[in-house]
């Protein structure tokens, strides 16, 4: 099946082409609170301009729609209007899929659908949620099929519908112990671990920390929940970054800093404090003045894709929000994936 991509990832490929030697903006010196509000503003707008250029929104947009909606940014709602008719498109033309194989694309979208305050049991007639019933296929795709499962059936408190069409009947007790099944000896999590012997990725150990947030009064889950925490805060550089897939990178720092915002945890806890250096500074170093943020910056290593020094998509959606996670637990209002407050603020 083929579907139409974003077109807006092709206008951020485009500039990045004509942008030469982007420079972050340093943390030291600098008021970091001041700089997260100018970084997310900046981001915004920039983000709404590619988006309101984008040909064709849906399903793939789902990470800016998600972060434009739960920004708390003045945000052209003619954005939201045109992915949810683009994706009412898709699913019309499609039977009511998204994807074979990939079952986080109907997690993410969604998160997207819920940040909006849009009902995603009814999509054009489609209910997303029953793909979160099918215990095989959301399986699937690795330890990532389950964590997104349960961080999309929990933004809104959604029940697992009943799928007559799946093998398994999928539940929530079924996707948290797969998930506990793969936890690794450091205490970590990697999506492609072979052995229990093998080494932790910070940012698959993060994400699953992201899912398991909610059932922290279940005690196997705070059991490994303390244990993936400690895993994160050994791994943690003295500049307060994260190395992983060849790199030092912004998406490592960011999925890091999302896990303890769930968690309820101020990433500014003394365990992700490294030789002074915090999660936030770390992240704001890879900034690119104007909106957007870097893979890795400019002249240092890079084995794990994009280019170095440039403004780059992922980086972009990731750097946009994990700032905002931050901030919205700076001001003590409901987390990123805790989207129960979706349609008060719209």
């Amino acid at each position: 099946m083929k579907f139409n991509k974003i077109i807006s990832y092709t206008l951020i490929l485009a500039l990045i082409l004509t942008l030469t030697g982007c420079k972050s903006k340093q943390a030291t010196g600098n008021n970091i609170e001041q700089r997260v509000e100018t970084s997310i503003q900046e981001t915004t707008q920039f983000l709404e301009k590619e988006m309101n250029d984008a040909i064709d929104l849906a399903p793939e947009g789902y990470w800016i729609i998600m972060t434009l909606a739960r920004s708390g940014e003045n945000v052209d709602q003619k954005i939201f209007e045109d992915y949810y008719t683009n994706l009412v498109k898709v699913l019309n033309e499609n039977n009511g899929v998204l994807h074979e194989r990939k079952y986080t694309v109907y997690s993410r979208t969604i998160l997207a659908l819920t940040a909006m305050g849009k009902d995603p049991t009814d999509v054009g007639g489609y209910n997303l949620l029953e793909a979160m019933a099918d215990y095989e296929k959301v399986i699937f795709q690795g330890i990532n099929g389950p964590t997104f499962a349960l961080i999309a059936l929990d933004s809104n408190n959604y029940e697992i519908p009943n799928n007559p069409n799946a093998n398994i009947q999928g539940t929530r007790e079924m996707y948290i112990d797969h998930i506990l099944e793969h936890q690794l000896n450091d205490g970590g999590f990697e999506f492609s671990a072979r052995s229990p012997e093998d080494s932790a990725d910070p940012d698959m150990t993060a994400m699953i920390l992201q899912a398991l947030s909610k059932y922290q009064d279940i005690p196997k889950v705070k059991e490994a929940t303390e244990k993936a925490l400690n895993c994160l805060s050994n791994m943690q550089l003295d500049n307060g970054g994260y190395h992983s897939w060849g790199s030092e990178n912004s998406e490592s720092v960011v999925q890091v800093i999302m896990a303890l915002t769930e968690l309820g945890i101020d990433p500014e806890d003394e365990r992700f404090v490294k030789e002074g250096n915090t999660l936030i500074e770390n992240l704001l170093t890879f900034y690119v003045e104007g909106g957007g943020f870097m893979h890795v910056r400019e002249g240092e290593e890079n084995n794990g894709g994009g280019m170095a020094g440039k403004l780059d998509p992922i980086a972009t959606e990731q750097g946009y929000y994990g700032l905002v996670a931050y901030r919205r637990f700076k001001n003590n209002q409901n987390s990123f994936y805790d989207m129960t407050d979706a349609n008060n603020e719209k």
